[in-house]
């Protein structure tokens, strides 16, 4: 009875300094992905994305992706603000369409009907999801290949498993202990 409550002693502090080791240098990272994961969670609700804006079609023709894009591209050159397009996001049900630029976080919402500038604001969503997963050394450093991301993602991934794992023995190694004595 002695020799096994030692050797799960022995364990819990093995398990213990396993933990130390992966909590330690990896706190911050944890705190950054929990906090940030908590404001996209809440990216609706604390209005961190831009609501979609609604046209009228009083049966007008919706007008073709061409003329939005270059009505878009356009406008941010006049705002000195690179012009290459991430994406467009075409809405013909809403009557809009939303263009993301892939070097900067301004999103302009185009009318489809007459193609007029109706919205432009900060995709502050996108800022945040890229400190969640750690693209935003990538984008900032121009990496294409994404290593910083997939790194920072990978080992923070695998220290909360690992953390989970040891955190469970943690807990369960005492109880076997007070099983055993009592």
């Amino acid at each position: 009875m002695k020799a096994k409550t030692k050797t799960l002693a022995k364990q819990s502090r093995i398990y213990r300094k396993l933990h130390r080791f992966v909590a330690v240098p990896f706190v911050v990272f944890m705190f950054i992905m929990g906090a940030t994961g908590l404001l996209l969670a809440w990216k609706d609700q604390l209005q961190f994305k831009p609501s979609t804006q609604k046209s009228i079609a009083d049966n007008r023709d919706l007008i073709s992706l061409d003329v939005i894009k270059n009505n878009a591209v356009a406008y941010i050159e006049k705002m000195n603000l690179s012009s290459e397009i991430n994406r467009i996001d075409y809405r013909p049900n809403k009557g809009t369409a939303k263009v993301r630029f892939e070097n900067h976080f301004t999103e302009l919402q185009i009318d489809c009907y007459s193609g007029q500038i109706i919205s432009e604001k900060q995709r502050t969503a996108d800022i945040i999801e890229m400190i969640h997963d750690g693209s935003i050394l990538d984008y900032l450093f121009k990496n294409q290949s994404k290593p910083v991301k997939l790194f920072y993602s990978s080992a923070t991934s695998l220290a909360l498993i690992l953390l989970s794992f040891s955190g469970f023995w943690l807990w369960l190694k005492p109880r076997q202990i007070k099983k055993i004595k009592s």
